[in-house]
């Protein structure tokens, strides 16, 4: 597992430079660019990214580059490609295609082309007639841009969203990589308390935990490249279990605030259920309560929640009521910072004040911005200066 290759991390819009900062932190020379961040590294630190990145959606090998407009020129230089220091004699070659602004605009005749040159190259390499494809299976993506060809293979599986604790389904959920990238981007810190007053099925507290706790968001759950035959299965073991004894070591040394309230108990249940799921039972602490009870539970603290809007309720005034339901909540309380995700360009003006920075995501389908309230922004920079013995 000592060969390095080129590695790609890939993003929703408006994530690349979050996806790009993690890998930075995790010591990797990363370069955000359109759709995510790429970085160099071995089986093992694919692996790594795979387990530990919060914000990306898959961890790609760029297996070659290069520019096709002929059928012909496609099938040579896939077969050029030196695919057996990766595959198995008996591997399952599934590919997948996309074509852009391209000569060779045939998604299916690209597929088929890429899938038998890799065959042929298979064939040649181990000396066989016919590739049995019985063993694990090896996704990979040609995808075309304006005649330059770049093919991939996913070492993920399913995408990273799915840590594998939300199990139970609920209106308008908000996925796990986009709340990861919320609290990422927001004033919240471990040591800080954490506050959702509309957490719904749970994500925003459970990934909140996970942060403040230093669980990996990949831990409980596994990844196509661990099936491969040319891992190494100990070395990914045994980083699997650093990051287990990572986890264990901070349930018992740290001191966690993680708040949730929602009005609807139905999918109060539901977040119970993923807690328990997650391993945050004693962690996060929920409750029944309609945002206009709400109080804020702590002197101070961090606020991060995903309030409904117009497309959810179909209620544009309902939604606005929410929102100023938010900013009562919020008066008075200098010493807390608030983010939230709204669709709504009209949020700001609702809500009585200008946001201290904004970015722009979709969630789903839906352009979005994640808006940040931060009263005094010189005093909340000064806490995220602290030192680490002079934190809370």
């Amino acid at each position: 597992m000592s060969t390095t290759y080129s590695l790609g991390a890939t993003a929703a819009f408006g994530l690349e430079g979050v996806v790009a900062g993690e890998l930075k932190r995790m010591g990797y020379d990363a370069k955000g660019f359109h759709g995510g961040a790429t970085f160099s590294g071995t089986l093992a630190d694919a692996f790594r990214a795979n387990l530990w990145l919060r914000t990306a959606d898959r961890v790609l090998i760029y297996f070659g580059r290069f520019k096709a407009v002929t059928f012909d020129s496609l099938f040579e230089q896939v077969k050029a490609l030196p695919w057996e220091e990766v595959l198995p004699r008996n591997a399952e070659v599934y590919v997948t295609g996309k074509c852009a602004r391209s000569q060779l605009m045939s998604v299916s005749d690209v597929q088929s082309i890429a899938k038998k040159a890799i065959v042929e190259r298979m064939k040649g390499a181990y000396g066989l007639n016919w590739l049995p494809e019985d063993g694990a299976r090896y996704h990979i993506d040609v995808h075309i841009h304006q005649d330059e060809a770049a093919l991939t293979l996913d070492t993920s599986g399913v995408g990273l969203s799915r840590r594998g604790y939300r199990t139970l389904n609920a209106e308008a959920p908000l996925r796990e990589t986009l709340a990861a990238a919320m609290l990422l981007t927001s004033p919240f810190r471990p040591w800080l308390p954490f506050y959702d007053p509309m957490c719904g099925s749970g994500t925003l507290p459970i990934e909140a935990a996970m942060i403040a706790l230093d669980r990996a968001p990949g831990l409980k759950r596994a990844f196509d490249m661990e099936k491969w035959d040319c891992v190494d299965a100990r070395e990914l073991e045994a980083i699997r279990q650093e990051a287990q004894e990572r986890f264990e070591k901070a349930k018992k040394e740290k001191s966690v605030e993680i708040y949730g309230s929602d009005v609807d108990g139905r999918v109060l249940r539901l977040a119970a259920a993923h807690r328990a799921q997650a391993g945050l039972n004693d962690f996060i602490c929920l409750e029944q309560k309609a945002l206009a009870d709400a109080r804020l539970p702590a002197p101070r603290g961090a606020v991060v929640t995903n309030p409904p809007y117009g497309e959810r309720l179909g209620d544009a005034k309902a939604a606005q009521q929410v929102c100023r339901e938010l900013r009562e909540l919020m008066q008075g309380n200098d010493d807390w910072t608030m983010t939230a995700i709204t669709s709504s360009r009209d949020f700001e003006k609702v809500y009585g004040r200008r946001c201290t920075k904004k970015r722009r995501v979709y969630n789903g389908r839906i352009e979005c911005e994640i808006l940040t309230y931060i009263p005094h922004s010189d005093r909340v920079a000064k806490a995220r200066r602290l030192p680490k013995e002079h934190r809370p």
